[in-house]
């Protein structure tokens, strides 16, 4: 039901292609750009963060994804003149409730694995608490980072899954492409530089994370809750030198990241273990027709 509803709606695929070639026009120029020119990002990042600072770098790379998520919106609206709820949920109405569980549940895990680790390992932290800057980053943090995650969500697990739903009329192939498509967009975070192209698995495991979350909930309520509140804990709890993210966090992690289980555990272990607790809350059945079934039009259909 959460990508038939697209059929409602103008879904011509020219009307799905446009802004998604758009927005991968931006990441190939952006790179283009550097290998023309033979930039050093990393050296780059590190001038501007002592030209600048944190906070305020933190800042201008976060509001490029609030404009693309308003334009995003308003493509939806007057192209598609589809109602946001719709690429939001199949239910009559949002649920907050499950954002809010979706939510707490990555905080809560995030919280607690970060304070175990900080009291078993602490020669790999430094802490770097300052009241002003942190309070400032908490501002930006609880305003920019639900838009930055709210675009990907939307992009991905929104208005492509349904899009390519309603291309190819089935969930496994839109579930497959923007996962990867999601992963592969985080290519060229610092982090790959730093632990190598295995970070891969991380990424597009989430991707598959959130698809299957997305497709068995019937809405994006869920995913939306748990990567705000994945990037938001994390920004304000920990940083390091190699990150996407380098803030006035509470903590900053000095140690030497490897490719290790850090990387598999999340995809191998914890997601499975996530996605069960959210089944059992919200009594998910029909795992094969609702990740490999079929999609079919509504009777009132628009071509």
């Amino acid at each position: 039901m959460y990508i038939a509803q697209a059929f409602r709606y103008k879904h011509d695929w020219w009307r799905y292609a446009l802004p998604f070639l758009g927005f991968l026009g931006l990441i190939g120029a952006n790179y283009f750009v550097i290998e023309l020119l033979n930039l050093d990002v990393n050296e780059i990042m590190k001038s501007e963060l002592e030209r600048k600072g944190s906070n305020q770098f933190f800042l201008e790379n976060l509001i490029p994804f609030a404009i693309f998520l308003a334009l995003l919106f308003l493509w939806i609206y007057f192209v598609h003149k589809q109602p946001i709820k719709t690429v939001t949920t199949s239910r009559k109405k949002i649920d907050w409730g499950r954002f809010w569980f979706g939510f707490g549940l990555i905080a809560t895990f995030t919280i607690l694995i970060t304070a175990i680790d900080y009291y078993s390992n602490p020669q790999d932290y430094v802490l770097q608490f300052d009241l002003e800057p942190f309070l400032i980053l908490a501002l930006i943090v609880v305003i920019f980072i639900p838009l930055q995650t709210s675009f990907e969500e939307y992009l991905f697990r929104g208005y492509l899954m349904q899009g390519i739903g309603v291309l190819f009329r089935n969930r496994w192939i839109p579930l497959i492409f923007t996962s990867v498509v999601f992963g592969g967009m985080h290519f060229f975070n610092p982090e790959v530089d730093k632990i190598g192209p295995t970070i891969m698995v991380y990424y597009i495991g989430t991707g598959f994370f959130l698809g299957i979350m997305t497709l068995m909930d019937e809405g994006m309520e869920l995913a939306l809750g748990f990567h705000a509140g994945n990037n938001l804990v994390t920004a304000l709890l920990v940083t390091a030198d190699w990150t996407v993210f380098q803030t006035n966090s509470v903590l900053k992690d000095i140690s030497d990241p490897s490719a290790g289980i850090d990387i598999l555990a999340p995809v191998l272990i914890i997601y499975p273990i996530f996605l069960g607790i959210m089944a059992w809350r919200y009594k998910w059945k029909g795992w094969g027709d609702k990740l490999f079934g079929k999609v079919t039009p509504p009777i009132e259909t628009i071509q």
